[in-house]
C-alpha cells in the first residue's frame, strides 16, 4: 500500500527562503556552493529518509520530454506527460503546458497524482508530493507567450529518491538566476532539452548544464537536429552512446566524471 504525503499550494504566494523550504519539506538535494552568485553545485548524496542510499534507480527514455523513474520500492513517475508513460500505469506524472506535448487534459484515472508545472488559478505552482520511497516538489520557471514571458508558466520538477537527485528541467525557455539554481539544488542526474529552438538556445542549456555540473546529463526533446550539436556545447563532458532505452543507477554507481548518456530514442 503506498504510503502518500502530500503538499500542493497554488496562489501567488512570493518564492520562498531556502532555509523556509527546506523546514516545510524534506529535501536532501539544496545546493552546497561554493560561492554565490557564481555558485558551483556539487553532487554530494546524502541519504534520504526515505530510501536506502545505494539502492537502484531505474530511468527510461519514454518519447520526447518524457523519462520514466521507478524507485527501488517501485513507484513510478512520468516526465511532461502527455498520455504515453509507459507501462505499468505511473503513479506519478507531471505535466508543463508549452504545447500539447508536454501535457494532456485527459490523463487515465488510474494514474493517482497528477501535478501540473502551472496554476491554473494564477501564480506559481507548488508541489510537495511524498509517495512511499520518492518525493517530488518543483521550482517555477516563466514560459513565453504571445504577449511576451508569462511568469510561472511551467515548472522544472525534482525528484528525490534513494539519495538521488533528478531534475527535469522541461519546457525551460530563459537561463535561470542565482535564486532559481539555490531552489534547485544540486542535481546528480538532469533532464535537458537539446532542441536549440522551441526551448532554449543549445548554447544557454550548455550553460545551465555546466553550471549544474550534473553527474549525468540525459538529453531529450531534440527533434531532427545531431545530438552532436549539443555535445559540443559540453567539451568537459564524457559521452556514453546506449543502445538500450534505459538503465539501472545509484549513489555508489554515478559516473566519477560528468557524462551526457544518449539513449536509444532520444
Amino acid at each position: 500500500m503506498l504510503k502518500v504525503l502530500a503538499i500542493t499550494i497554488l496562489g501567488s504566494l512570493p518564492l520562498l527562503p531556502v532555509a523556509a523550504v527546506a523546514q516545510m519539506v524534506p529535501s536532501t538535494c539544496h545546493a552546497v556552493a561554493e560561492a554565490v552568485p557564481s555558485a558551483t553545485f556539487v553532487s554530494m548524496a546524502k541519504p534520504t529518509r526515505l530510501a536506502q542510499v545505494g539502492e537502484d534507480v531505474t530511468i527510461t527514455y519514454v518519447a520526447h520530454a518524457t523519462y520514466r523513474i521507478e524507485s527501488p520500492g517501485g513507484v513510478v513517475a512520468a516526465t511532461d506527460f502527455a498520455g504515453m508513460g509507459g507501462s505499468p500505469t505511473p503513479d506519478i506524472v507531471t505535466m508543463n503546458k508549452a504545447h500539447s506535448s508536454h501535457n494532456t487534459p485527459f490523463p487515465d484515472p488510474a494514474i493517482a497524482h497528477v501535478l501540473r508545472g502551472w496554476n491554473p488559478e494564477g501564480g506559481p505552482a507548488r508541489h510537495a508530493l511524498t509517495v512511499d520511497d520518492m518525493y517530488v516538489r518543483n521550482v517555477p520557471t516563466d514560459i513565453r507567450s504571445y504577449d511576451g514571458m508569462e511568469p510561472d508558466g511551467n515548472s522544472i520538477f525534482i525528484f528525490e529518491v534513494a539519495g538521488l537527485c533528478i531534475g527535469h528541467l522541461g519546457h525551460l525557455h530563459h537561463r535561470l538566476t542565482d535564486s532559481d539554481f539555490a531552489q534547485i539544488g544540486r542535481l546528480d542526474i538532469v533532464m535537458v532539452p537539446v532542441d536549440g529552438g522551441l526551448t532554449m538556445s543549445q548554447e544557454g542549456i550548455g550553460e545551465i548544464t555546466e553550471r549544474l555540473r550534473s553527474s549525468i546529463v540525459l538529453p531529450m526533446h531534440r527533434f531532427s537536429g545531431p545530438i552532436e550539436r549539443f555535445l559540443a556545447k559540453l567539451p568537459d563532458f564524457a559521452v556514453d552512446m546506449r543502445d538500450e532505452p534505459g538503465f539501472t543507477v545509484s549513489v555508489r554507481t554515478l559516473p566519477r566524471t560528468p557524462t551526457v548518456i544518449v539513449l536509444r530514442g532520444v
